[in-house]
């Protein structure tokens, strides 16, 4: 028998097949055979578990992602669970984006659970998951990070340590930098002072796309933006989230009205070479009524070759050739008629849906234009313009209206000897506003005053009783001394924008824990009317003492961890406190304040900058809006609605109300900002009032706002458009109110007074002539051409600094 013969027959005998080809001829053979075959399947039978063991370990997730050729993908780490996917992706992949062919692939260091998993299987051909980590560079490379698109590090909105979640997050971002520099990072982050830390790693670059989403910078911006112009924050969260919308016949009108706006999106295009030469106005006005979309600003490219600014609503400037413009519209197909209109062959074109792609060559004469790129155009580019309120003075010398209270002049306030203010008001004792130069900060985006101490700022109840408050924002404040900061600076900054002047500015009273309060004070005290009442925002007798019925808006904020124990409970002291308020009447009050003088000027006299008037009777009427976390509790703020519990946030009454607010609103964010890189930029500085990368880095010292001296450089600042909400019951556009049409309102709008009219803020009940305690009011995002208008519509309009409607007053709000 030869070598190979006897291997081939001892395998055979091994692996018990014994085919019988090949024979033992002699007993000694036969017992080696018998003794061969014990001992190796006991042999055998002794490395089997070790063998299953190795195939076992290999999971299905410990693969290498190969992506196809020419097709880019993003990998997506952080605080990577189901509930944070299926939000992310049905942004990110929403219908409306048309064919973005872009790959996702997760990396986290656990396997997915099942329902994860399923999610997974049903979006295979676009989704992958990788099982790793981030710190370890194999597994960096196994993702492929060095070629994807982007890096987008998700953060846990829920956790019970904010600092500690922000540190991880930045530690992974310190992670792919150090393996490759040029990756391009998007970041949640959840502390707002967690983002100088960013800046401290060499290869960060927001130049070159690096960009950091601060979900307490964002949200309490938003917040500040409803205490401007209610509602303000549900039309631009609808407009930067990617949602689709369906309108019933058995849906109230308010429903489908509410919902036709939820399908309004921002995009951007690069506009025809018709376009060029003209004034924004001209062009707005053009695209509004011609093209049936809203333009609302325009790409600017600084004569000396800066970086690229992008403009609200400029004034008087002429557009060149090639300008990119920022639109609402229903989707993208219908913004590339800005791209596509031909003045000399759609001139005379009524229907806007025949604006397409004409044959001329009049495009391709002009500058040697090219559309833009479908990553600069085509695709889907959600954005948002948020800014600060409007006040405006009233004609034939009568007195300023603000939030539809007249207020003193400045002379009148000379006339009448000494100002009258409240013991709350540390600026305006002995400030004329004539001989005194205002402050500013070192940017000369934000009004600025000399540090204070808390304890100069603190009222009890008594003292806070007698201070007259009126036209003021309430914050109500629930937290324990030892409770994560929540960076109170991003709510008031916004209230402290330089682009309004400072009798402007609303008083800002704090009802919540001085032990807290005195660790965010640090970043406080430099920003001007400040109060803080030790107290509860439980306490009907605290809310009195501060007026909570004659305040412009009462935020309601909660800083305590969640519990893991019912997470659903994370809200209970605010629901609570929003309910209190609501049952709240006010009637002694009122009749107080009357009884104080029988004349107008009485009670002209008794506030700072507004005059004090008789508020809503009921509490239901106080404006109010309240910050969720559990998406789920807002069916508890509103009894008479009618919601499922199981409703999406944005499609209950709260929320298209404009009277509760929640951080999952800004997960679409996280897509907004990698199709477009402008879209953060803009937020965040019309968000916060106006930050900078120069704020940003003064602020990154920890000492907080640096003051300025007011140079010709530093006031120029102030020239920042600013959103208004007017309402059609007085005024110069009064006379709309009269059953005009909404594009009536806009081309007179805009061309009389230079504003941007691009919402509603209607009463739910459209029956209604007067403001009752059930009356509530929604949003209606960018209205049809032909859509009616009523006399208690309010509208939202965005406004240039230098107005020209000046002599005339409009007032914000009526509730």
């Amino acid at each position: 028998m030869s070598y190979w013969s006897a291997v081939y027959f001892l395998m055979v005998t091994m692996s018990t097949v014994g085919y019988g080809d090949i024979t033992c001829e002699t007993s000694i053979g036969r017992v080696f055979q018998l003794m061969f075959l014990g001992v190796g399947l006991a042999l055998f039978a002794s490395v089997l578990p070790e063998i299953l063991e190795l195939i076992g370990a290999q999971s299905k997730w410990a693969g290498t992602y190969h992506g196809a050729k020419g097709k880019r993908h993003i990998v997506v780490c952080g605080h990577i669970t189901y509930e944070s996917v299926l939000h992310f992706l049905k942004d990110f992949l929403h219908e409306d984006r048309e064919d973005v062919d872009v790959e996702v692939v997760f990396l986290h260091r656990s396997e997915p659970d099942l329902e994860f998993e399923g999610l997974l299987k049903r979006q295979h051909t676009r989704v992958k998951y990788f099982q790793g980590s981030l710190m370890n560079a194999m597994d960096l490379e196994r993702a492929k990070v060095h070629d994807a698109d982007a890096c987008l590090v998700l953060a846990n909105k829920y956790c019970p340590d904010p600092d500690a979640e922000d540190a991880a997050n930045i530690m992974r971002v310190i992670s792919m930098k150090n393996y490759c520099e040029e990756s391009r990072i998007i970041i949640q982050l959840m502390q707002y002072h967690n983002k100088a830390y960013l800046l401290n790693i060499p290869s960060w670059d927001w130049k070159q796309g690096d960009d950091v989403i601060c979900l307490a910078e964002l949200k309490l911006g938003f917040i500040a933006q409803s205490c401007l112009a209610p509602g303000f924050s549900t039309m631009m969260a609808n407009l930067f989230a990617m949602r689709s919308f369906i309108t019933s016949p058995d849906m109230a009108a308010w429903q489908n009205d509410y919902l036709q706006g939820t399908g309004c999106e921002m995009y951007t295009e690069t506009l025809s070479p018709s376009f060029s030469g003209m004034t924004f106005s001209q062009a707005s006005e053009l695209c509004f009524v011609k093209l049936k979309l809203l333009l609302l600003a325009i790409e600017v490219k600084p004569i000396d070759g800066g970086d690229t600014k992008i403009s609200i609503n400029p004034q008087s400037s002429k557009m060149p050739a090639n300008t990119v413009g920022f639109f609402i519209a229903q989707s993208a197909e219908e913004v590339k008629r800005a791209w596509f209109y031909c003045k000399a062959c759609h001139e005379d074109v009524k229907d806007e849906n025949l604006i397409k792609k004409c044959k001329c060559k009049h495009l391709a004469n002009k500058t040697g234009a090219t559309p833009a790129t479908p990553f600069s155009a085509a695709l889907s580019k959600p954005l948002l313009n948020i800014k600060n309120s409007v006040m405006a003075k009233e004609e034939n010398g009568s007195k300023p209206v603000m939030n539809g209270r007249p207020t003193n002049k400045p002379a009148d306030q000379q006339k009448n000897g000494k100002m009258e203010v409240g013991i709350a008001d540390d600026q305006a004792k002995d400030f004329d506003f004539a001989k005194t130069e205002m402050k500013y900060d070192s940017t000369g985006m934000f009004h600025w005053t000399p540090a204070r101490s808390i304890e100069d700022c603190i009222l009890d109840r008594n003292q806070a009783a007698m201070t007259v408050l009126n036209g003021h924002v309430v914050v109500c404040l629930f937290a324990d001394p030892d409770s994560p900061l929540i960076g109170l600076r991003n709510l008031v900054m916004p209230l402290r924008a330089s682009n309004f002047h400072y009798h402007e500015l609303k008083h800002v009273v704090i009802v919540g824990a001085v032990d807290y309060l005195r660790r965010e004070w640090k970043t406080l005290q430099n920003l001007p009317k400040i109060s803080v009442l030790n107290g509860s925002p439980l306490s009907r007798a605290d809310l009195r003492a501060v007026n909570v019925n004659l305040c412009d808006m009462c935020v309601i904020l909660s800083a305590k961890v969640p519990s893991n124990d019912d997470p659903t409970l994370a809200d209970k002291e605010a629901i609570l406190a929003s309910l209190n308020i609501k049952a709240m009447t006010f009637g002694d009050i009122i009749t107080n304040i009357e009884s104080m003088g029988d004349s107008k000027d009485a009670l002209n006299n008794m506030g700072d900058t507004t005059v004090k008037r008789p508020g809503p009777i009921y509490g239901t009427n106080v404006p109010m809006i309240t910050e969720l976390v559990n998406d789920s509790n807002v069916q508890f703020l509103d009894q008479d609605d009618d919601d499922d519990p199981d409703t999406e946030l944005y499609l209950t009454q709260p929320f298209a109300c404009g009277t509760a607010f929640a951080v999952s609103v800004l997960d679409s964010l996280m897509s907004t900002t990698y199709f477009n890189q402008n879209a953060l930029t803009l937020i965040r500085s019309l968000i916060t009032g106006g930050a900078t990368p120069e704020l940003e880095i003064i602020l990154a010292e920890g000492a907080g706002l640096r003051g300025g001296y007011s140079t010709p450089d530093t006031l120029s600042h102030r020239d920042r458009c600013r959103v208004g909400q007017i309402s059609l019951s007085d005024g110069p556009l009064a006379t709309f109110g009269e059953g005009r049409k909404y594009q009536d309102l806009f081309v007179a709008s805009l061309r009389n007074y230079g504003m941007l009219c691009i919402g509603l803020y209607r009463l739910r009940d459209a029956a209604l002539t007067t403001v009752d305690a059930t009356s509530k009011r929604y949003v209606i995002t960018n209205p049809p051409f032909d859509f009616g208008l009523l006399p208690t519509d309010q509208v939202y309009v965005l406004l240039p600094f230098e107005r020209k409607q000046s002599r005339f007053s409009f007032s914000e709000t009526e509730v």
